[in-house]
């Protein structure tokens, strides 16, 4: 139960990050140390979960898809994203810099903390670092493109498809990718206003996007684990500019709704912010923000380190039993 009510608690914090722009919540997976386990979970939801219906049933199903896993988690997803969604668009409005600054605390901690070489890194390592980092930079420019598709139901579903292969990758925000691509109003409202509709349209992009990019994920992370993890640190790092507090929209054009697609931004400091915008630049408040963001990730990975030593730890003391045949 200890465990269950843990999961839940990160999933509802990976539910929180994915509904403000910018942010991921494969980041909060990330940091709170089960995004393999995420990533592997997923991939089980397929053909193979038939497979072990017929073979064992109910109970080799539930043990196949993990589900004690899983479904704590898709609960604190949902409870978080339904709840969490009045009080992001408020605090949008109300207060974006001290969101901003929290948030880019969060996520710059969060590239500390995954940044360590693991013993078989090389130098050639850097360059799907690289590769994350001009990704990250380059995929809100082309998100644009998807309005093309003209039919709504059809941007819905390849939005969701985007935005939720985007969640499985830290520092890659679904949510930003679905406002540079115009639907996260759209997207956002339907949560708010319960559209089955629409929301049916959009869960059918989910779910393309969920296996199919969860699929070659788990695979990466099985045959080039160090490179996938280099790439996934530059996908981190370089959604850090995105959640920048002191910025200015210089690039944006209108999406089929009139709604404003931002493009790109001018980063300023605190001082200019003030200048060019007549706003207080909350310079204090807003580095307090970020000391509370990167305080909690650095909190949330020393507790996981501990967790995971301590089951490290605990192995040895039970394998001389098992050599000497002692039931005890």
């Amino acid at each position: 139960m200890k465990r269950q009510l843990s999961v839940f608690l990160k999933g509802a914090g990976m539910g929180a990050a994915d509904a403000v722009p910018g942010v991921s919540g494969g980041t909060i997976a990330f940091v709170t140390g089960i995004y393999e386990e995420l990533i592997h979970t997923i991939k089980q939801f397929g053909p193979s979960a038939f497979t072990a219906w017929r073979r064992g049933g109910l109970a080799l199903l539930a043990t196949h898809l993990n589900l004690a896993f899983a479904i704590p988690l898709l609960l604190g997803i949902g409870a978080s994203l339904v709840t969490v969604a009045h009080l992001v668009v408020w605090l949008m409005e109300e207060h974006p810099l001290l969101l901003n600054g929290f948030f880019f605390g969060l996520v710059a901690a969060s590239a500390i903390v995954v940044s360590r070489h693991p013993a078989d890194w090389k130098l050639w390592h850097l360059l799907p670092l690289v590769v994350g980092l001009l990704l990250a930079h380059a995929l809100p420019s082309l998100m644009p493109v998807i309005t093309l598709l003209g039919s709504e139901a059809l941007m819905l579903i390849v939005g969701g498809a985007i935005a939720i292969s985007a969640l499985l990758l830290p520092g890659v925000s679904g949510s930003f990718l679905l406002l540079t691509m115009g639907l996260y109003g759209t997207v956002m409202e339907g949560i708010r206003g319960f559209d089955l509709e629409l929301l049916s349209i959009f869960a059918v992009g989910c779910l393309i996007g969920l296996f199919g990019f969860s699929r070659l994920l788990s695979w990466l992370l099985h045959h080039h684990r160090t490179a996938t993890m280099q790439l996934l640190i530059g996908f981190i790092v370089g959604s850090l500019p995105v959640l920048w507090p002191w910025r200015e929209l210089v690039r944006y054009q209108l999406g089929p709704q009139g709604q404003m697609i931002p493009l790109d931004y001018r980063y300023l400091t605190p001082g200019d912010y003030a200048n060019l915008t007549g706003d207080y630049g909350l310079m204090l408040p807003v580095l307090a923000t970020m000391l509370i963001g990167a305080v909690l990730v650095l909190a949330l990975a020393g507790y996981h380190r501990v967790s995971a030593s301590g089951k490290v730890a605990a192995g040895p003391q039970t394998s001389p039993d098992k050599e000497d045949g002692s039931n005890a």
